[in-house]
């Protein structure tokens, strides 16, 4: 008789396999987590805050938390997890950096800021030297400039200033005696040719002040001329408080930030800040074809006045 062992073989490789074979686990898919787009935050509260002014993408600047509570929330998450560090931008280079410590999206008068250690050379923050916080990425090299002018260059500066109120209608009496909240030398394409920043005040009578904001360039040694300027006259009925005196410490007055090529074409573009009552104003410049444009503004409330 003639036995057929094929079936008890199969069977028992079959269950040795079974025994002997580890189970293989199933991978879970890997979840991408997208790389953070560079942002731009200016950098307030002597150095002790930060607060966005706008997210960078191809090579433009986007408000990604402006007017939505749920944005910023996201924003925050993403961009303010405790120890992330960020560089400090001062006279268009890097100096230094931020580190955050804790987000204070959700607390009183919050806003959409974060709390941070400032770690800087050469910037000195206070109420009105402020600078940029960034992971734009520099290219290798720049070198940071950023002083006050001479007094050579404030002369001629301040010629320019009164000439400018003149033409916008205050009197002789009244451009006798600027005031300014600062002015500053900047070089924003690295030629060692300084450009001047600026915001200045005169004050004509006690129910009327006059703003000066501007962009002074030099094309020769006796050229000096503004590449923007935006001038407005304020008057109590204007301002939340109805107090001109406020105007007197920067509030409602547009003021340097610093510089920043963020768009990577070897122009710096010039970042400001129009300090409101209920939160700030933010406004980009950028040099295109020898012209100074308002490229970019946006709004960050923090709270009720």
């Amino acid at each position: 008789m003639k036995l057929n062992f094929s079936g008890i073989t199969l069977g028992f490789l079959a269950a040795a396999f079974f025994i002997t074979t580890p189970a293989i686990a199933q991978k879970k898919p890997v979840k991408k987590v997208a790389a953070l787009k560079p942002a731009v935050f200016v950098v307030l509260n002597d150095g002790k805050w930060i607060e966005p002014i706008g997210v960078v993408s191809g090579g433009k600047l986007g408000d990604e938390t402006e007017d939505d509570s749920n944005k910023v929330k996201v924003f925050g998450s993403r961009y303010y997890k405790p120890k992330t560090s960020y560089p400090v931008i001062f006279g268009g280079a890097a100096d230094g950096s931020v580190t955050v410590t804790k987000s204070n999206i959700g607390s009183e008068c919050g806003g959409a800021s974060a709390d941070v250690t400032l770690r800087s050379t050469n910037f000195k923050p206070t109420a009105l030297v402020m600078a940029l916080a960034s992971n734009v990425k520099l290219k290798p090299g720049g070198i940071s400039y950023r002083r006050r002018p001479t007094t050579a260059e404030r002369t001629k500066i301040d010629d320019l200033v009164r000439s400018e109120f003149t033409k916008n209608g205050a009197s002789a009496s009244a451009v006798k005696s600027l005031h300014f909240y600062n002015v500053t030398a900047v070089d924003v394409d690295g030629d060692g040719v300084p450009e001047f920043i600026g915001s200045y005040w005169i004050a004509p009578t006690a129910n009327e002040r006059r703003l000066l904001f501007f962009v002074a360039e030099q094309k020769g040694a006796d050229d000096l001329h503004f590449g923007y300027s935006e001038h407005a006259i304020v008057k109590p009925d204007d301002i939340m408080s109805g107090d001109l005196k406020d105007l007197e410490g920067g509030r409602g007055s547009e003021l340097l930030i610093d510089l920043l090529d963020y768009d990577g074409d070897g122009v710096r573009e010039i970042f400001t800040i129009g300090q409101a009552f209920e939160g700030n104003n933010y406004y980009v410049y950028k040099r295109d074809k020898g012209k100074w444009t308002r490229v970019y503004e946006t709004y960050n409330y923090r709270c009720a006045y």
